[in-house]
């Protein structure tokens, strides 16, 4: 396993403060209060968990690929009083992952390091996040992202076309029946991609569309539940759709939500309630690394509509124990109407199949 630059494993590191990271705080419910942006845009150092998460589909020429970029904040509560500079009082994890639709492949990479010594670098005022050689950054009106690793390296500007989606009541988005199970959440959907995308030797110019999510909570899910199904879709005339569930052992869902918003700059989205929203595999593909089951397509159900979600490939697994310690699925996906008719494209999220998630 690498070390980091401070001389400590990246399993080292994990051992001594992811576990202390994850641990249970004491429960405080949230409350909805106004979102300032863009301060809101970057960093919540006394919130639990928190990540900023971009996919998004990309073109270059009649080539299709599918991206994603995520980086992770975990507070650890036990260093907070530590003195000392070298006390890992945040861990900055990060996944990388692109998908090759004709190819049928998927390559990723995973960082993780503790914070400071400008190896990795969060930001309070807005979104300026670094963690090595990957970063993400706001400027004005747009996003810059870049990852590399020995397969793959990303290299993209996204530019916001749309104003930012609050989640739930003004951006308080609810997990599960109890008050402190939700989170702060917003979403930047129909960002405008652009910029090149390496592949081995080769560097493709691309361009495409691309979403950005971003949540902060104190504790996101409760004990019964171990994992969720989540999907972030842009479609073709400009609408925007978010849907999700919380599932315990048995697969029943604890808790859902969502939103749809139609294009226009003054489109207020409707915000699905408890209740609304209904999962239903359809077909599930069985990985040949963990044997777990995951249903690479649904039938999803909303007060907007009922749509079909089906997987570009059905290899889209991570496998991030290095890191954050999860094995999950997630990618590009299509999203059709009752009919059978393309709407649009996005990304499909499935945790807690391998092994039970624990935030």
């Amino acid at each position: 396993m690498p070390a980091s630059r401070s001389g400590i494993s990246r399993r080292q590191l994990l051992a001594a403060g992811l576990a202390t990271a994850m641990s249970p705080l004491p429960a405080t419910a949230l409350v909805p209060y106004q979102l300032q942006f863009p301060r809101d845009l970057g960093s919540h150092a006394d919130f639990a968990i928190e990540w900023w998460y971009i996919t998004g589909r990309l073109l270059s020429g009649r080539r299709e690929f599918g991206f994603q970029l995520t980086f992770f904040r975990s507070r650890v509560p036990t260093t907070q009083n530590m003195t000392s500079a070298f006390a890992a009082k945040q861990l900055i994890f990060a996944h990388a992952a692109v998908t090759d639709v004709a190819g049928k492949k998927l390559w990723h990479d995973q960082r993780i390091a503790r914070q400071g010594f400008e190896v990795a670098q969060t930001s309070e005022t807005d979104t300026q996040l670094k963690l090595r050689d990957w970063s993400l950054r706001h400027t004005a009106t747009q996003y810059q992202a870049r990852a590399a690793s020995s397969d793959f390296e990303i290299d993209l500007s996204l530019r916001e076309s749309q104003p930012l989606l609050l989640q739930g009541d003004r951006g308080l988005s609810r997990k599960g029946p109890q008050e402190q199970q939700a989170s702060y959440y917003y979403s930047l959907p129909q960002l405008q991609a652009s910029g090149t995308l390496g592949l081995g030797k080769q560097r493709l110019p691309v361009q495409g569309t691309a979403w950005l999510d971003h949540e902060w909570s104190q504790s996101l899910l409760g004990q019964q539940a171990v994992g969720w199904d989540w999907i972030g879709m842009n479609l073709l005339d400009g609408s925007t759709l978010t849907a999700f569930r919380l599932r315990d052992q048995s697969g029943n869902a604890l808790w859902d939500g969502g939103s749809f918003r139609r294009p226009g700059m003054g489109a207020a989205p409707h915000v699905f309630s408890h209740g609304e929203v209904i999962f239903k595999p359809l077909r599930s593909w069985t990985s040949p690394l963990t044997r777990a089951s995951y249903p690479v397509e649904w039938l999803v159900q909303t007060p907007t509509g009922f749509y079909t979600v089906k997987a570009v490939i059905d290899n889209q697994e991570l496998d991030s124990r290095a890191s954050t310690g999860a094995v999950y699925w997630e990618g590009l996906s299509e999203l059709f109407d009752s009919q059978g008719r393309l709407l649009g494209r996005g990304y499909l999220e499935m945790t807690g199949y391998a092994q039970a998630l624990r935030l």
